[in-house]
């Protein structure tokens, strides 16, 4: 089996190397960009399973990165930054990050999140082979035969997480699931990001679902969601 591949952005190099190292243990493939235009050629020319992107840096910042790479793939992005803020957090999230961490982090955790997120991109890989799945409501159709989700035969805009995330709750009306199992289920057992990484997937899935009068995302206060579907 190849190596999986790593893009480390970041323009500390020291930084970059000690993660690259650690990754290479692992017997990782890595690659280093310095800059945000930097990492977009390597990531075309790389091709990444993973790339760990730091926020700060010269010219193009990890969040106009992440923004440009989500225009074209899904391919994972962990977002790596000296900002703690919430507001930071959330808005690495809602470019599409699949996880974020704070400097300085423990190497060691590190590594358990790229694993998990690794782990979590072969599942969805192994489903993408596997035999499809399609859940249809009224006007709503959600497959992950080719991660689509179309509203009166059209397209939504959806993030393969959201539509993993969409497709969990809608294969199963009316039961409600906590955000520890939406996490266990969509990112994986060892998942060992923030619970609040669900309520900002949810909150994109509600800006980006039309209203339907026999179907809607709820929340359960103090427990979790639920896809709610009308008895007709």
């Amino acid at each position: 089996m190849s190596k999986q591949k790593i893009l480390i952005v970041d323009d500390d190099a020291n930084i970059a190397e000690l993660i690259s190292l650690y990754l290479t243990r692992e017997c990782y493939e890595t690659r280093i960009a310095g800059d945000g235009n930097e990492a977009l050629a390597l990531w075309k020319d790389f091709q990444p399973d993973l790339i760990l992107l730091d926020i700060m840096l010269p010219g193009r910042d990890g969040y106009q990165v992440c923004r440009e790479i989500r225009q074209e793939s899904d391919v994972p992005i962990m977002m790596l930054s000296a900002k703690g803020e919430i507001f930071d957090k959330v808005l690495g999230l809602e470019l599409g990050a699949d996880d974020y961490m704070i400097k300085p982090f423990d190497n060691k955790e590190m590594v358990a999140r790229v694993k998990a997120i690794l782990r979590r991109t072969r599942q969805k890989d192994r489903d993408k082979d596997a035999a499809g799945r399609e859940v249809s409501l009224p006007d709503l159709v959600i497959s992950l035969n080719n991660y689509t989700v179309l509203f009166e035969g059209k397209p939504l805009d959806m993030s393969a997480k959201e539509t993993e995330i969409l497709f969990l709750l809608a294969s199963s009306p009316n039961q409600v699931f906590t955000r520890e199992q939406i996490l266990d289920k969509i990112w994986g057992y060892d998942y060992v990001g923030d619970s609040r990484t669900v309520d900002v997937y949810i909150k994109r899935l509600r800006q980006k679902l039309p209203a339907h009068p026999l179907w809607q995302l709820s929340t359960v206060w103090g427990v979790g969601y639920k896809f709610e579907t009308s008895k007709v």
